[in-house]
């Protein structure tokens, strides 16, 4: 089994994959996403949302990255597929997934779905494109108005060429609302002599092995799950072996945010560092009632000491407690 930290956009940039994969069990990360239009892009560009570039293409735990490419036009997305390959990618994935609006009503993401011969010629011209080492995975949902196109459009990118795919068990319209229907991965997999691997909708180890039983899905894609709990892949390796391990309580949580906070003050200005710490805080609050206290805290604060400040003393005082 493989576990696969999900490209989300916004969310998981270089910074959070370095946080979460020193945690254990992720095998893959794949970056944000590289927009493509019409030109080929300048080095600074896939450098900027993928700095693993600089150290061999993996994350400081040493996990590998891949390069995700989001357009519409075989021509550019090959010329810049093969630029990341040249730039030391360990592999490229392309989205068919994404189903932000402003994203689909400029020819990308998840609206290319209704075309599966749009999506075969993006992934043949990227393959062809590519070093024959340089693996190319595809990351989809299961259609756009629906998810009927499942099937055509999966074997649409294995026929190109791609060496693996994912897939969203939701449609566009499905948005993020539950369930994911994993039921339906079944025949896809069935049908596909690739890897498929099962996304959506896993936010415990129970939700992770279920998965794996309905849709018979050997490998799994982490998103919000792995935000929501830190240490979820290595929690979902551990019950697909059968073993037990303590999760992370909020004493180990609450550190992490802090050296995240510090993270970002190193790599972005720091009129912005706290978006991101808010936004974590919204993910850890699905499992953690203590986040939903300390983002309460914080959320109208903007100046980094001030936030600061109130990690910081929110960690004192936790230890002062189990003191």
């Amino acid at each position: 089994m493989r576990m696969i930290l999900a490209p989300m956009e916004g969310v998981i940039d270089h910074t959070m994959r370095d946080l979460l994969t020193t945690l254990g069990g992720v095998d893959r990360c794949v970056t944000e996403f590289v927009r493509v239009s019409d030109l080929l892009l300048p080095p600074r560009v896939f450098r900027r949302l993928c700095p693993e570039l600089n150290r061999g293409g993996v994350t400081a735990s040493g996990t590998p990255v891949y390069v995700q490419l989001l357009g519409g036009k075989p021509g550019p997305m090959a010329e810049n597929a093969a630029r990341a390959a040249e730039l030391g990618a360990l592999g490229v994935d392309l989205n068919f997934g994404c189903p932000a609006k402003t994203v689909n009503n400029h020819d990308g993401g998840s609206i290319l779905l209704r075309e599966p011969q749009r999506v075969h010629n993006i992934v043949a011209a990227v393959r062809r494109a590519l070093p024959e080492h340089v693996p190319l995975t595809v990351k989809m949902r299961m259609g756009f108005e629906n998810r009927e196109p499942v099937m055509e459009n999966a074997l649409a990118v294995e026929s190109a060429g791609a060496s693996e795919l994912a897939i969203h068990a939701r449609s566009k319209v499905d948005g993020y609302r539950p369930p994911a229907y994993w039921e339906d991965l079944i025949p896809v997999r069935e049908a596909l002599n690739i890897p498929l691997v099962a996304n959506g909708e896993m936010w415990s180890p129970s939700d992770a092995l279920r998965c794996r039983e309905v849709s018979g899905c050997n490998d799994l894609m982490l998103g919000r799950g792995a935000l929501a709990r830190p240490d979820l892949p290595r929690l979902v390796g551990a019950a697909v072996r059968g073993e037990h391990i303590e999760p992370l309580a909020w004493p180990e949580v609450l550190p992490l945010v802090l050296q995240y906070f510090h993270v970002l003050l190193e790599n972005y200005d720091a009129r912005h560092v706290g978006n991101p710490i808010k936004q974590w805080l919204v993910y850890l609050r699905h499992y953690f009632p203590q986040a939903a206290i300390l983002f309460e805290q914080i959320k109208r604060l903007r100046e980094p000491e001030a936030l600061h400040d109130t990690l910081a003393a929110d960690l004192s005082s936790l230890r002062d407690c189990a003191a």
